[in-house]
């Protein structure tokens, strides 16, 4: 993978979000995983984030598609399908 984040600059907060899932999928760089853990060191928001990020991952996949009642089938597909249009 290519470096997504110039070798001299720092991580920001939405440069962070934007790297999270290949951050967790470990696609990111030597050096942009460097610089993502060390935003992280001294960003307590971003700490916070990462921890609700894989909070929802550890739920996510502890739910399976026939628990779900199809009205809540329906609300999760529709909040979804919605979500970048908000």
């Amino acid at each position: 993978m290519t470096s997504k984040v110039n070798a001299e600059t720092r991580i920001t907060c939405s440069e962070l979000v934007e790297l999270v899932t290949d951050y967790l999928e470990r696609a990111l760089s030597e050096p942009d995983r460097v610089r993502f853990e060390r935003h992280l060191a001294k960003c307590q928001w971003c700490t916070i984030y990462m921890a609700q990020m894989r909070q929802v991952i550890d739920t996510l996949g502890a739910l399976h598609a026939d628990s779900l009642s199809p009205t809540l089938r329906e609300a999760l597909m529709d909040a979804f399908r919605d979500w970048n249009h908000a």
